[in-house]
C-alpha cells in the first residue's frame, strides 16, 4: 500500500536510498526514530530538560519512578539518536549537565501534545478500562 501525503504537504523526506521515509514499512529506519519517541521516559525527559541544561540528580528528582538505570539507558540512548547532549565541566566534584540538542528541541511540541493529552484523558482511559475488564471478566 503506498501511503500518500496529506494535500499541501511535502511529503516525507527521502532516505540516502532516494526511497521516502516511511513508518509503516518494517524495514523503513524511521521506525527506529518512532521507537524512541514513543517511549514514556523519552517523553518525561524531553518534558524536564525543556527548560535548560539539567544534572542527573535533577532529572531523577523531577522524574519521579524512573531508576537509576533506566535514566542512565534513555540519556544515553537520546545522545546517541542526537536529541541531548552531555557535557562534562572538569570541577570537583565532576558535574556533568545534559540539554537538548537543537534537533531534541524540536521534539518538545509534539512530545508535550502528548504529555497534556495523558493528563487531560487520564479519568476516560481509566473509565474505559474499568468498563472493559467488567466485561471481559
Amino acid at each position: 500500500m503506498t501511503r500518500r501525503p496529506r494535500p499541501g504537504s511535502p511529503g516525507p523526506p527521502l532516505l540516502p536510498d532516494g526511497k521516502p521515509a516511511d513508518v509503516y514499512s518494517a524495514p523503513c529506519p524511521s521506525r527506529a526514530a518512532l521507537d524512541r519517541i514513543a517511549d514514556k521516559w523519552t517523553a518525561l525527559l524531553v518534558g524536564a530538560l525543556a527548560d535548560g541544561p539539567r544534572r542527573f540528580g535533577e532529572l531523577r528528582g523531577e522524574v519521579e519512578g524512573i531508576s537509576e538505570k533506566m535514566l542512565t539507558q534513555t540519556l544515553r540512548s537520546l545522545e546517541r539518536d542526537g536529541l541531548v547532549e552531555r557535557t562534562a565541566h572538569p570541577s570537583v566534584p565532576p558535574r556533568v549537565d545534559y540539554e537538548l540538542t537543537e534537533l531534541g528541541r524540536t521534539l518538545d511540541g509534539p512530545l508535550r501534545a502528548v504529555r497534556e493529552w495523558a493528563e487531560q484523558y487520564v479519568n476516560e482511559v481509566r473509565l474505559a478500562r474499568l468498563s472493559y475488564d467488567r466485561r471481559t471478566s
